[in-house]
């Protein structure tokens, strides 16, 4: 099942030129990257829902975070915690 899963908008950057917004996006406990494309006033601590590395909405804070613990208690967020072995890794650095 495809999902959008809600995070944070750590930072935003301009790639292309300045023709692509692109959002480093906290998901829990890790950050992926995301395209601002489709949520062009989306700003620096916003919550976004985020679908295949794309934003495709803004949501308010209570809201990303009721989505994202039933998510979580649906066994649906595996791959976006960090496995213990990343954790290991963290540690050393």
């Amino acid at each position: 099942m495809c999902l959008a899963i809600p995070g944070k908008i750590q930072s935003i950057t301009s790639q292309y030129d300045g023709l692509v917004r692109m959002a480093k996006v906290q998901f829990g406990g890790i950050v992926k990257e995301a395209s601002l494309e489709m949520v062009p006033k989306a700003k620096l601590g916003d919550y976004v829902l985020v679908h295949v590395g794309v934003a495709i909405s803004i949501v308010d804070e209570e809201e990303a975070k009721k989505t994202f613990e039933y998510l979580r208690e649906a066994g649906e967020l595996d791959e976006l915690e960090p496995s213990s072995m990343d954790q290991i890794e963290n540690k050393k650095t």
